[in-house]
């Protein structure tokens, strides 16, 4: 198993340990803690002993925006711990109503990636961490895929949405999703299909 399989693992147990996660209807309307609701999300969300911010889209969560400033987002104290990775990755855990709900990865000092492990927050479409594959073939329909990684030992359902992507990872111990990310196709689906070299 690679470096970044095993963090992610660890990063989902960790969570999953942390914040139950709760599968309901699609996510509310009601912006998160320091963010903006999507126009697109809808419909009540359920969460049992917490309350999580409810969307996450390829644009990102909250303040925690695809293309955001690590530099910017520290000083503003939306940042909570750091940790290096491979090619000049940053490893990130947000604070506030998003902390210990998403992971964020910058590459080059911006935000490329933010994971969530805990269901909500869900996708715009409804889709968040617990469904099954099934599941999410019956929301996107045509515009989501299952996809293989190259070394064929991991499958993924995959979204595209301009050069962004959703992808929703499966869990180490059981069936269904156990993570979903979003981000840059060029570093999320990249990541996936051919891991990470250190």
């Amino acid at each position: 198993m690679n470096r970044q399989s095993i963090l992610l693992t660890t990063a989902a147990l960790a969570l999953g340990t942390l914040v139950p996660a709760t599968v309901a209807g699609p996510a509310a309307a009601a912006p998160p803690a320091g963010g903006v609701a999507s126009a697109s999300a809808r419909g009540p969300a359920v969460a049992v002993g917490h309350s999580h911010p409810q969307v996450l889209s390829v644009g990102g969560a909250g303040v925690y925006r695809i293309g955001a400033s690590l530099a910017a987002l520290t000083t503003n104290g939306h940042i909570d711990w750091t940790a290096p990775g491979c090619d000049g990755v940053v490893h990130a855990g947000a604070t506030g109503a998003w902390a210990g709900v998403i992971l964020l990865a910058f590459r080059d000092g911006r935000l490329v990636e933010v994971g969530t492990a805990t269901a909500p927050p869900r996708s715009p479409a409804g889709a968040a961490v617990g469904m099954s594959f099934a599941e999410l073939e019956a929301t996107y329909g045509w515009r989501g895929s299952l996809i293989r990684n190259d070394a064929g030992d991991a499958e993924a359902y995959l979204v595209r949405i301009g050069s962004r992507v959703e992808l929703f990872t499966g869990h180490p111990i059981r069936p269904g999703v156990g993570y979903f990310q979003v981000g840059p196709a060029s570093f999320v689906e990249r990541n996936f299909r051919q891991g990470v070299a250190c």
